[in-house]
Order: C-alpha cells, then sequence, then structure tokens
C-alpha cells in the first residue's frame, strides 16, 4: 500500500503527508502506533476530495505495472495449484481495491479488501466500513462464505494482522511455511 500512495496521492500533498505523519510512522515502526491507526489518517489526508475515477486510473496502472513485479513466486504457484485442485481462491487483503480489484479481475480470483468511501464521484478520505485488517479479514470471509460447505481451508499470511484469517484455516502458512492447524476444524 505504501508505494501505491506514493503513485496516486496528489504529490503536494504526499510531500506535505511525509513531513507531517513522519513521527506517526516512526512510532509505527517502533509498534508504538497501530497499522489501523495510521493507515486511517493517511487514507483520510491523501484521498479526500480527489475523484474516484483518478484513483481508479491509477490503481488499474499499479495493477498492471507495478504488483507482478512485487509477487512472490511461491504465491503464483499455490494459486495455478489451486486452480488445477478447482478451488474457490480468494485474495484477502486489508490493501485497497483500487488497484487490487483489477488484478484479481485480471487473474480470475476473487476479493476481499479495504474500500475507500465515496460520495457523488469524490473520495470522502474515509474507509467504507472497517479496513480489512485483524479480525475483520476473518469476519469478512466467514459473512460471504459458507465455511462449512469447504472440506478443507487453506490460508497464507505473513504478517501478524493475518492471525485471525490463518485461525479459519485447516490448512495454514505463515510466511510459506506450514503451521499446525486451528482448534476444531
Amino acid at each position: 500500500m505504501p508505494e501505491f500512495l506514493r503513485r496516486s496521492v496528489p504529490r503536494r500533498r504526499l510531500l506535505a503527508g511525509q513531513l507531517l505523519f513522519a513521527p506517526l510512522v516512526i512510532g509505527y515502526k517502533m509498534g508504538l502506533v497501530s497499522g489501523t491507526f495510521i493507515r486511517s489518517l493517511i487514507v483520510r489526508f491523501g484521498y479526500s476530495g480527489v475523484p474516484v475515477s483518478v484513483v481508479e486510473a491509477r490503481g488499474l496502472e499499479f495493477a498492471r505495472s507495478h504488483l507482478p513485479g512485487t509477487l512472490r513466486p511461491e504465491a503464483l504457484q499455490r494459486i495455478a495449484w489451486h486452480r488445477s485442485q478447482g478451488h474457490a481462491i480468494v485474495v484477502v487483503s486489508g490493501g485497497l481495491e483500487a488497484y487490487l480489484r483489477p488484478w484479481c479481475e485480471a487473474h480470475g480470483l476473487e476479493l476481499v479488501c479495504s474500500v475507500l468511501e465515496q460520495r457523488d464521484g469524490i473520495l470522502t478520505g474515509r474507509y467504507e466500513g472497517p479496513q480489512c485488517v485483524l479480525a475483520e479479514k476473518a469476519r469478512r470471509v466467514g459473512e460471504r462464505y459458507d465455511l462449512k460447505a469447504y472440506p478443507a481451508i487453506y490460508a497464507y499470511g505473513d504478517t501478524a494482522e493475518d492471525r485471525h484469517l490463518l485461525g479459519l484455516a485447516t490448512e495454514r502458512y505463515y510466511r510459506w511455511q506450514k503451521v499446525e492447524a486451528a482448534a476444531g476444524r
């Protein structure tokens, strides 16, 4: 998400935001400021009053030019394997729909993610509902899918914010290492 912010927030606003939020970013890196809190502030500052069409265009460009170079080969291999098994494949992310939706659509994947609120084609600077992080990831997945209908659920995570999502799975991987299955599944 930080790279998308650099590419999608108006330049003057981006520079001002970097100065304004530098202490909070340092606090975040030190574990003193929550990621949810700082993301909400950055989104508010960066996207308030920005036309949706501008962010969507930048998201499409980002999905085409930047995301392919950032994806781990293991992720693409696992997607191909799940597809060969006939599994439903869902990307669950705290990242923004503006760049994740075009990528997921191009690859035939379902998506559950954070969405920016808009009114009359202009972004408000708020999220539409809670950010799709922490327990919200698991809640949204459970709301959208009847998990009991699946004989196996695979989940992959790479940050501490994924622990709730991993807890839904019968087969779970953290940073590409298999971890013990969730109790009761």
